[in-house]
Parts: C-alpha cells; sequence; structure tokens
C-alpha cells in the first residue's frame, strides 16, 4: 500500500465532531446506545439542529492558522445521520433539521481555498437504519457490542436485509461522498460490529481507489488501511508505518457544555511533539456548538499551537521520525537530509542538555525562534571502539514558554550507537 506523501508530511489535522448530538450536549451515538437516553430523546435533536452560524470559511482560516494541513469532519456518525443531503435515507440535517441543507460541500470548498487537504469521517455502522442490525458477526470481541441497535437476536438474522443495507445504504453513501466531494482523506470508524468478509473490506477498498485511486484510508478497514489510528495517547511503541494520533482538545468528542477539562497549549505542543517526534500525525479534535460555532476555548487552544509551529517550523516541516527514546529526555526530529537533529526540551534546562549515542560530530547548535548559538562538548566515550561520548550541550540564555527547540547541525547524515558500550 502505497502512502500518498501529503499525508505523511502534513504532522497536523483537525478532527471535527459536529451533529445533531451537539443540540442537548450529549454524547455523540452513544448516549442512546448505551441507554442514557432513549433513542426517540436523542432524534428529537433533530428539531434544534440549525448550523445557523456555520461559516466554513472562518473554520477554514482557523485550521490554517493552528498548522493543520488537513481536516476531517464527521459526514455520518454511528447514529446514522448524514451531514449531507443524501438519496440514500432520509436521515439527513438537509431533510431533517432547520439546517435544511448540506454541509458537507460548503465544507470541502473553504479547505481547499485555503489549501487544506479534505477528510471526510464516515462511520461503517448505522445504529438507526432498519436493515443494519440483521446478521451477527462471527465472533463478538467486544462485549457491548451485543446490543438491539446493531444486531439481532440470536436466531433471527435476515441475510438479504443486511445485503441490502450494505449495497443501497453503505455503499451509496460512500459514493455520494467520493463523488460529491472528491476527498483526499475517508476516516472510517465503526467496523468492529461485523467481520471484514461480511463488510467486503478488500472490494470496498478496491472501488474506492477505482474511483478515486489517489484517495487516503485510516486504518478502521479492518486490515485494509493506509495507515495506523490510535486514540486519547502517544503510543508508547509507535507503530512501524504511517500513523496518525486522534486527541480530544477537551474530555469530550462532540461539544458538551459540561465538558471543561480543556487542556493547555503546553499538554497539546507535547502530545503533538511527541507524535512528530515518533513519526505520526495529530489529529486534534474540535467539536462545534449546533448553530456551526467553535468554543472560544479550543479556538484559543489551535491558535496557541499555531503560534508554536511557525516559531519552530524548521522541526516540523519537512522533518521526519527522530531518535528513540533514551538518547535525548524528549521527543526529536529529523531534517528531511539527515543532517539535522531537533531537540524538543519540555522543561528548561538548568545547566545543559544531553545527546547519547551520537557517531557525528556536531558542526553548530542553535535555538529555533531566538536563533542563539550554544556551546557544547563530549563527555566519555570510546572512540577507539567507535563508542560515542555524551553530547552536552551549554543550556539556553531563553527558553519557550512551552517547548524549547535545539538544532543541531551535524557532519553528515545521522548515525546512532545501540550498542552496550566497550568492556
Amino acid at each position: 500500500m502505497t502512502m500518498q506523501p501529503w499525508f505523511t508530511e502534513a504532522k497536523l489535522g483537525v478532527f471535527v465532531h459536529w451533529g445533531i448530538y451537539a443540540v442537548d450536549g450529549v454524547p455523540e451515538s452513544w448516549s442512546f446506545f448505551g441507554g442514557d437516553l432513549t433513542r426517540e430523546a436523542y432524534m428529537k435533536q433533530l428539531g434544534g439542529f440549525t448550523a445557523s452560524r456555520y461559516r466554513p470559511e472562518d473554520w477554514a482560516r482557523l485550521f490554517a492558522r493552528a498548522g493543520a494541513k488537513y481536516a476531517v469532519l464527521t459526514t455520518k456518525h454511528h447514529d446514522g445521520v448524514a451531514l449531507w443531503d443524501t438519496e440514500r435515507t432520509e436521515l439527513s440535517v438537509a431533510a431533517r433539521t432547520p439546517a435544511a441543507r448540506d454541509l458537507v460541500g460548503p465544507f470541502a470548498e473553504a479547505l481547499r481555498r485555503h489549501d487544506l487537504r479534505v477528510g471526510l469521517y464516515f462511520s461503517h455502522s448505522d445504529w438507526s437504519h432498519p436493515d443494519y442490525p440483521t446478521v451477527r458477526p462471527s465472533s463478538l470481541h467486544r462485549p457491548w457490542v451485543d446490543n438491539r441497535f446493531a444486531m439481532p437476536a440470536p436466531g433471527e438474522e435476515e441475510p438479504e436485509r443486511w445485503e441490502h443495507f450494505l449495497e443501497h445504504v453503505h455503499r451509496g453513501q460512500i459514493r455520494e461522498l467520493l463523488s460529491r466531494y472528491r476527498p483526499d482523506l475517508l476516516w472510517f470508524d465503526g467496523a468492529w460490529e461485523r467481520d471484514e468478509r461480511q463488510w467486503r473490506m478488500k472490494e470496498l477498498r478496491e472501488e474506492i481507489l477505482e474511483r478515486r485511486p489517489r484517495t487516503v484510508l485510516n486504518g478502521r478497514m479492518l486490515g485494509h488501511g493506509d495507515y495506523a489510528t490510535p486514540e486519547l495517547g502517544v503510543p508508547i511503541v509507535p507503530p512501524e508505518g504511517p500513523w496518525e494520533l486522534c486527541y480530544t482538545i477537551g474530555d469530550a468528542w462532540g461539544h458538551q457544555p459540561r465538558d471543561t477539562g480543556h487542556k493547555s497549549v503546553t499538554e497539546l505542543i507535547r502530545v503533538f511533539t511527541e507524535t512528530v517526534g515518533h513519526g505520526g500525525n495529530l489529529l486534534l479534535n474540535t467539536g462545534p456548538r449546533e448553530d456551526g460555532t467553535i468554543a472560544p476555548e479550543h479556538a484559543d487552544r489551535l491558535e496557541g499551537l499555531g503560534r508554536w509551529i511557525r516559531r519552530h517550523q524548521e522541526a516540523v516541516h519537512p522533518t521526519e521520525r527522530g531518535m528513540p527514546y533514551g538518547h535525548h529526555y524528549g521527543p526529536s526530529m529529523l531534517s528531511r537530509d539527515r543532517r539535522t537533529l531537533f531537540l524538543v526540551c519540555f522543561d528548561p534546562p538548568r545547566r545543559f542538555v544531553e545527546v547519547r549515542g551520537l557517531q557525528n560530530a556536531v558542526r553548530k547548535i542553535s535555538v529555533l525562534g531566538t536563533g542563539e548559538e550554544l556551546g557544547h562538548r563530549v563527555v566519555g566515550g570510546f572512540p577507539s571502539r567507535r563508542v560515542p561520548g555524551v553530547v552536552r550541550v551549554d543550556a539556553p540564555t531563553l527558553c519557550d514558554p512551552h517547548a524549547t527547540v535545539l538544532a543541531l547541525e551535524l557532519d553528515g547524515e545521522i548515525e546512532l550507537y545501540r550498542g552496550h558500550g566497550a568492556g
């Protein structure tokens, strides 16, 4: 599977969870699936979803200022409510809410005007369509999956209805998204409720790429996606190939007024640099209100992250995965030619910053954002056996309030020592 270069170079995307769940500020889809409220009460929110202040141009400008290169909109969550005027079901904001229009097209158009790639989230699951809960998977690998919104009772399967759903609704709506909006990325979710063969995932991938060959597909396709999608925490051991961390600014995905646990700009920069240093992208989530406005607390944090990225642009674009942890106490990134090493320091160094296992000589060290040049010395090592000493870099005079980045220019492409030392 060949990854499109733009994706691995992007580093930051914005995830947008927007739907009728923002009207009452309840968890998206899960609130009726888990029984916190009835499906009827959940669907009453259709009457309050207005999108009256939806300005996708403002969204796109904000995302660009945040340093994002793409954004992903939830076109249909597990509740089955489409944000576009789908011809496949009657359950859409265009047909059933005061918004009364397509919300996906303006999103895609605004992103492209600001040179942002278009990502569309689509849930395989549909807990509202009558033909969805008609077959059971070969095994239930999550206990809470056996729910009447998702599964028929044992012995009550109707395979012909499942085939109708799969072709007419599932594949039909994906075809609509592809033909109408030409997404650069399809971000799937909800695949856990059936097995790979029931979803026809291999065939789905082939059809998507036949229609739009350069579409990037996320990993939630049961083995047929292009990259891994961990969420809510930087992996201790990062995936080998391309990957993306989806992460919330607060604690919730969709807008919930009670969600006040907003992460600070410093926390988000830490997660961002740890992700990029491990070779991934950060997909940072915001949940707009029902009227289409983004909460000031979320906008402020996106703006703050963007200011930090602009000050430290060299360490972000274009760079690649840095050193494994242990060589430096923090994330690191490498320039594309692998001759400049960027060290991220979360805490202001008191006397020096250490780099261990660096075989290269260091030509110059400077602080991104201030340009201050720093001295260094090499301590210890066993040169005759090619065991390098520890590079100790003098502490900078001024440190960034969020995270300081040091640029080490090397005498060639980076070479690391990974042995146990000379005995």
